[in-house]
């Protein structure tokens, strides 16, 4: 399978493995490790914008992390590396920030804790709001590029304390359009597809990220696949690997509440929708951002085996996709 030589799992202290994945050794888990690929991406974080587990959940799924029966899960995250140069981009800014930049040390061969980029979705607390820890009460960096859609530029631009980042320059605020491409060096390129969300705040964004010779997708937020203006089986086509949207496993995770507020592509859904595909092509999908209540954040679970069964992969951190 593709999978075999390309996705890795990296966990800084045991060797470990996925279904159809190749795994790294003991050995070679150890920080600043040299037997890395020399581009890459690596998972920092696989939950839903809220995180595992959630605040104010008394719930089973919940319980079990407080029980010692599960582990804290990050708020989903990918980080983009060069390891040639020492260079790296973060897609998403999440809460989990501080400990996705202290994770990420260990994948890079010389410590640094400020990223050439950070490149954000959309204004779901998930996703930018870990940007606060670049400003003068924490990081107090110096004009990291933020690459957003217009709206979200406009947003960050216009409401503290976000404006204070620009103002202080610890971030300077670069402006993404719809399907058009940065080259973010020779090496990488990112270009945001517009897809349907619930927009409160910015525009919606997915990333396609390419380098020389692979091509991701990258989806964690979408209303429905059917409601976007793209067919999704062909998008899966012209890609390497698609991190999709897995926030909600089931309808009716949320008793008594209303779903259709939170829409997003149930994962029963889209394996149905990917039954059709090719054993390669279903290799290619890897479920990302899963709410608490999801089943595909537990360690150990029936519908994991189901989803990795049928031919598809789920997320976990410490995540390697070659570049």
């Amino acid at each position: 399978m593709i999978l075999k030589k390309t996705i890795w799992i990296l966990l800084l202290a045991v060797s470990a493995s996925v279904a159809g994945c190749g795994q790294l050794s003991k050995d070679n888990a150890s920080p600043k490790n040299k037997n890395l690929p020399e581009l890459f991406l690596v998972v920092l974080g696989i939950a839903q914008d809220a995180g595992f587990p959630q605040a104010g959940c008394e719930k089973e799924c919940c319980a079990a992390y407080y029980s010692g029966k599960e582990e804290k899960k990050l708020v989903t995250c990918l980080a983009l590396v060069d390891r040639a140069t020492n260079k790296y981009w973060l897609i998403e800014a999440t809460p989990d920030i501080a400990t996705q930049l202290k994770n990420l040390q260990a994948f890079l061969p010389a410590t640094d804790y400020s990223p050439e980029g950070i490149f954000i979705t959309h204004a779901h607390i998930g996703h930018y709001t870990g940007l606060m820890q670049l400003g003068r009460e924490a990081m107090g960096v110096k004009d990291i590029p933020v690459y957003v859609m217009p709206r979200l530029d406009s947003f960050i631009r216009n409401n503290g304390p976000w404006s204070q980042l620009v103002s202080l320059q610890n971030i300077s605020l670069r402006s993404l359009n719809a399907d058009s491409t940065v080259h973010l060096n020779a090496s990488f390129k990112i270009t945001p597809v517009k897809v349907p969300h619930r927009d409160e705040y910015s525009e919606t964004v997915g990333f396609i990220i390419q380098s020389d010779k692979k091509k991701v997708l990258f989806i964690p937020d979408i209303d429905k696949w059917e409601k976007w203006a793209r067919d999704i089986v062909a998008q899966i086509g012209e890609v390497d690997f698609a991190l999709l949207d897995g926030t909600f496993y089931k309808n009716g995770e949320l008793p008594g509440r209303d779903m259709s507020e939170v829409p997003h592509p149930f994962v029963e859904e889209s394996l149905q929708k990917f039954s059709a595909l090719s054993s390669v092509d279903k290799s290619k999908i890897i479920f990302i951002h899963f709410n608490h209540t999801n089943p595909l954040l537990k360690n150990k679970s029936a519908e994991k085996e189901n989803v990795i069964k049928a031919g598809f992969a789920v997320a976990e951190e410490g995540m390697i996709i070659e570049l």
